[in-house]
């Protein structure tokens, strides 16, 4: 008996290990590798599809006891890189393939491929930011057995949605960005019983007129539902209080909603987890009292049970809210709570400290006032992410407060947190995330703050009064660090070596940067620009593919630029002004593609400019000015179609300037001129984005650009800024025709060079034209007509030049200083002297110095002063002095008025 009971086992045992050895099915691997040759695998994420037991491949799943492929998981969120090519219909011979998962590849734009409809097996299809195109196929409507679809962040069009009531057994639906305003949307989704989860963020459904549904809306199963970004109002949602499950997530952001939500609404809300309002114009006026804040926005149904205690997740960032920030204490089940970016002013009221629940308290960006201490913290134990930054607090604490919850993100930039270093924080074990900028700190920072948290991975702490040196960081785990603006000293630290973000600007750090060398390929951003660091740069950027902006301005580095620069291949921002670095751009530097920002202005640079800097076709802003470069501007340069800002000034470049400006297509395009609206940014850097609704932008790319005719520094306006600058140069020959095609340029400077011929004749064709100085050159014949046209015109020069004859009549042109033509001897006209035979016109020379030349003749204005006064002699004296000296006439004139009276009083008696 043992002796069959111990076989019995075995078998057991080889059975079971037989089972769990899937074998892969010939005929469907070789429909697998079909499939994979239609597509474009640049980044081998499809390398192990070689092997013959296809259930091991990335990707497939086959089921455990027949072996067919059941599943194909091919997200490229989950690899480095994507697939290209097309989807080939040789899955068609996946019989039990139920789930297919193609999202974040890149398939050119071209259609959802029909045959899919035909896969009737399937349960489940994602095909999510897949640069699909054109119209959704209605064949997905033979997807009988479908329970979840995405289609979601394409550019497809969907006209009519009557195949969606065919998929009965869907319950997960996302369209988002898929326009459905020509769709009636509402009644195909209520028609869909077991829908449990719909999002149709972004489908332009706000201005839709809606049928009224064939089925009972109440009969739908949905409990979370996102509809954000679509201009929709509170009565386009009227839907809502009909269906007939109570919601758990709600996400209508980014609409247009306004005033209280409707008490029918509310009542589906009392089950509520998850609420998000923010982007809204809501306007509601908060009181102190809660029930009266709660009136106002969500209507009477919460003076009774449900949504109070049921709503976890509060979201009304980003609103038009005001007033004072109320009291939330009988949402006793809040976690969360998002406030930032309205309007909110007074103090935080105490009785926050009373959610005891709550891990997330965002109040960013708001009015707030008063002082923060301690009490406002009762009982927060649980308390994960405190974000108060942007506002006028005055956080005060006991130096001995220790708190009872431990924080692992603290935001608290734009209050008053000094002097000193808030020593509270010394008792926070678990944060990684520390921004205390511009909170008004002195002094040193204390040494415990780069160890007392293991799990610390950003530290910002720009713009305070930071003094002292910064000590090793190569132990730590800080990727991204901000010091920016402060008085720190010392050489630059040793630091973590996968750093992504170094911020060092605006301080007095000196010596080398060598310790930079020991970073490894993860870094991103470094920033030393305004300190005292000085040598040679090194040579050591082979290993950071990554690195995406350099910046070395004004400080003391000495030298050539170093060659493996020339290894970042994803370097978009070279930022290297105001040093004193020589010889030539190194040749390396053509293979950086993706520069779009290179300012080396202000330093020794020799040679010619570089014929490769035309194939750097990404190039916006290329600054070179006060160097030592010589030869001519290359032809190649006009292959920048994109330029901005190109800045030559202060060489010793010679020849003629290309004709070819015509390329510059960005040049090109108007838009508001600088000096009238300055909003626009070149890039900017959002740091991680820890709290949802918070999102703190830095703007870190930076010029000093002559300017009419001040040198400004531009930060958060260079990208609005088109400018070309050659002055100062040896250039010679006329002024290219094809200049007048840059009608979006704003400044042109070609001053101090050798130009010789006329002003171009079209020049009123660039009509943003703020700045335009040609002065000091050789340019001659007449000022042309077109300059009048100019309306933007403030700073103009075309002094000490062989110009001649009249200026053209126009309010801008006679608006400037006669210093402005000034050194043109065949000039004449407003404001310099008449022209012969222009004796009416206004002369701006001395009075005196006119009767000296002109032998004692009258100016103008001394005329019509004359002529004034003559015409008053005897236009009044004339008059009166007659009725003065003759009674008659007197006796007559008033005679006569008295008749006429009588005659209008009988006239209006009868």
């Amino acid at each position: 008996m043992a002796i069959k009971y111990l076989l019995f086992i075995l078998a057991c045992v080889f059975v079971s290990a037989g089972d769990a050895k899937v074998r892969c099915i010939v005929r469907e691997r070789q429909t697998l590798l079909s499939f994979k040759s239609g597509l474009i695998d640049d980044y081998d994420i499809l390398s192990s599809w070689r092997s013959d037991e296809c259930c091991k491949w990335d990707g497939v799943e086959c089921s455990n006891t027949t072996g067919h492929v059941i599943a194909l998981r091919l997200n490229a969120a989950n690899y480095y890189g994507v697939l290209q090519g097309e989807v080939g219909s040789s899955l068609l011979e996946l019989h039990h393939l139920n789930y297919l998962d193609l999202s974040w590849n890149d398939f050119g734009g071209n259609p959802i491929p029909k045959f899919i409809g035909s896969m009737k097996q399937l349960q489940h299809l994602y095909l999510i930011g897949c640069n699909f195109g054109g119209i959704v196929p209605p064949q997905l409507g033979n997807l009988t057995n479908l329970k979840s679809l995405d289609l979601s962040e394409n550019s497809l069009k969907i006209e009519n949605l009557d195949w969606l009531t065919s998929l009965s057994l869907l319950s997960y639906l996302s369209l988002s960005q898929i326009d459905l305003s020509q769709t009636n949307w509402l009644q195909h989704i209520l028609s869909l019983h077991s829908l449990h989860e719909l999002h149709l963020d972004s489908c332009n459904i706000g201005g839709t007129t809606l049928v009224g549904p064939s089925v009972n809306s109440s009969s739908t199963s949905l409990s979370i539902i996102s509809l954000s970004d679509n201009q929709l109002t509170f009565s386009s949602l009227h839907w809502l209080s009909n269906i007939s499950r109570t919601l758990v997530e709600l996400d209508i952001s980014t609409n247009a909603l306004g005033g209280p939500i409707p008490d029918a609404l509310i009542e589906r809300l009392v089950l509520i987890e998850y609420l998000d309002l923010s982007n809204n114009t809501l306007e509601v006026l908060y009181e102190n009292d809660l029930r009266g804040n709660l009136d106002e926005l969500f209507g009477n149904s919460t003076s009774e049970k449900g949504i109070l205690e049921s709503l976890q997740i509060l979201d009304l960032a980003r609103n038009e809210l005001n007033g004072s920030v109320p009291d939330l204490r009988a949402f006793s089940a809040l976690t969360e709570v998002y406030l930032g970016e309205n309007n909110f002013t007074g103090s935080i009221p105490l009785s926050i400290g009373q959610l005891s629940e709550l891990q997330v308290l965002d109040l960013s960006s708001n009015s707030l006032n008063g002082v923060v201490s301690e009490s406002h913290f009762d009982k927060l134990g649980k308390l994960k992410k405190l974000d108060l930054s942007f506002n006028s607090l005055i956080l005060h604490f006991a130096p001995n407060w220790r708190p009872t919850f431990q924080l692992d993100s603290i935001f608290l930039a734009g209050c008053n947190v000094g002097p000193s270093f808030p020593e509270w924080i010394q008792t926070q074990r678990t944060f990684s995330y520390l921004d205390l900028s511009r909170a008004n700190i002195t002094g040193e920072v204390p040494t415990w703050l780069w160890n007392v948290s293991p799990s610390l991975e950003s530290v910002y702490l720009f713009d305070n009064q930071i003094t002292g040196t910064v000590p090793n960081l190569s132990s730590t785990s800080i990727r991204d660090i901000d010091l920016s603006k402060n008085s720190i000293s010392g050489p630059i630290p040793l630091f973590y070596a996968h750093v992504e973000h170094i911020h060092l600007s605006g301080n007095m750090f000196s010596g080398p940067i060598s310790s930079i060398c020991s970073v490894l390929h993860t870094l991103f951003w470094i920033d030393l620009s305004n300190n005292q660091l000085g040598g040679e740069i090194p040579n050591c950027w082979e290993k950071k593919p990554n690195l995406f902006s350099f910046n070395l301005a004004n400080n003391k580095f000495w030298g050539e630029i170093p060659p493996s620069l020339g290894s970042l291949h994803g370097l978009h921002v070279l930022q290297l002004r105001g040093n004193s670095l020589s010889g030539e751009f190194p040749s390396t530097l053509r293979r950086c593609q993706e520069l779009s920002f290179v300012d080396a202005a202000g330093n020794e640079l020799t040679g010619e400019i570089p014929t490769w800097i035309g194939e750097v076709y990404n190039m916006r802003f290329l600054i070179l000015a006060r160097n030592k470069l010589h030869g001519s501007i290359p032809v190649e340069i006009c292959n920048l179609t994109h330029i901005r800002i190109l800045d030559l000034s202060e060489n010793n470049l010679s020849g003629k300037i290309p004709d070819c400006f015509n390329n510059f297509t960005a040049m090109a395009q108007k838009n508001v001129p600088a000096g009238t609206n300055r909003t626009g940014y070149l890039k900017f850097f959002t740091y991680n984005n820890i709290l949802p609704n918070v999102h703190i932008v830095r703007y870190y790319e930076y010029s000093s650009i002559q300017w009419k005719g001040q040198e400004l520094e531009y930060r958060k306006n260079l990208n609005l800024l088109k400018l070309i600058d050659f002055s100062c140069n040896r250039l010679s020959g006329n002024i290219p025709q094809s200049f007048s095609s840059m009608r979006g340029l704003i400044s042109l400077n070609l001053s101090s060079n050798r130009f010789t011929g006329n002003i171009i004749p079209y020049i009123g064709e660039m009509e943003m034209l703020e700045c335009l100085d040609l002065s000091n050159n050789q340019l001659s014949g007449k000022i042309p007509t077109s300059l009048a046209q100019l309306q933007y015109l403030a700073v103009l020069d075309l002094s000490n030049n062989i110009l001649s004859g009249e200026i053209p009549t126009s309010t801008q042109l006679q608006s400037f200083n006669a210093s402005a033509y000034a050194k043109n001897e065949g000039l004449c006209g407003i404001p310099l002297a008449l022209c012969p035979g222009d004796s009416l016109r206004p002369s701006t020379t001395n009075p005196g110095e006119n009767m000296n030349k002109k032998g004692g003749s009258l100016s103008f204005m001394q005329e019509v002063a004359i002529s004034m006064g003559f015409g008053f002699i005897f236009g009044f004296w004339g008059v009166v002095g007659t009725f003065v000296l003759k009674k008659s006439w007197r006796i007559a004139f008033f005679n006569f008025f008295d008749d006429v009276g009588d005659w209008f009083y009988v006239r209006i008696a009868i």
